[in-house]
């Protein structure tokens, strides 16, 4: 059998960083430019790396060392970092981590019965660029017992209380009994947590795309 070529992971991140544009280059939503909704905190939940990988740059598909990539659905996540005025916050610290593909995380405490995936990082982490913005390659999310799909986030910005919060997935069923999820009782909060993903062919062949701008609160009433 004839293998695929592999793709040289450097490029494909920077293909991705540029053909994300088109995910992004649009308006920041009026509701997030004028400071109504910053983004609200969530759990860090119990599966936060006690250890970081070695490999923890923001493509979670490809592991160094690794003979395969990651299972599951590659999804490329975009955003900016910005202010309740819609100001970009550059330097901030992105981490994001996830289960992999049979809902099992990188954690000694995630002892279930399920496979391990050695291709997936399962963690990442980058730095916003100078317009606030941030981008990860990683796989669509699954939901394992008793949470709805979801991509943890922490961030970390200049001068600022560190954000942890979870990006979900629009449209997925679970989401109506997801206790975290639905814990934020403000109807437009949540929803600033919810993110359609869609084909993006412009990014990558078969792959997802979606986009999570997280709005920081700088008095510290989320925080």
């Amino acid at each position: 059998m004839t293998q695929a070529p592999r793709l040289d992971r450097r490029r494909l991140i920077a293909t991705g960083f540029a053909l994300g544009g088109v995910l992004m280059a649009r308006p920041i939503p009026a509701v997030l430019a004028a400071g109504r909704i910053p983004t609200p905190p969530q759990s860090l939940g119990p599966f936060y790396p006690r250890d970081l990988p070695l490999d923890h740059d923001n493509d979670l598909v490809r592991v160094a060392g690794a003979a395969e990539p990651a299972k599951g659905q590659i999804t490329h996540v975009f955003g900016r970092i910005i202010d309740e005025e819609g100001r970009a916050i550059p330097g901030a610290r992105v981490e994001i981590w996830q289960c992999n593909a049979f809902g099992r995380y990188h954690h000694p405490r995630d002892t279930r019965d399920v496979p391990l995936d050695p291709g997936f990082q399962g963690y990442g982490e980058m730095v916003s660029a100078a317009d606030g913005g941030y981008r990860f390659r990683t796989i669509r999310p699954v939901p394992y017992p008793g949470r709805t799909p979801h991509i943890h986030f922490a961030i970390t910005a200049p001068g600022e209380r560190r954000l942890v919060t979870q990006m979900y997935v629009a449209d997925e069923p679970l989401n109506q009994r997801d206790a975290l999820l639905n814990s934020v009782r403000d109807p437009a909060a949540r929803a600033a947590l919810i993110v359609p993903l869609s084909p993006a062919p412009q990014v990558e062949k078969g792959a997802l795309g979606g986009t999570f701008d997280i709005v920081l609160a700088r008095d510290g009433r989320f925080g």
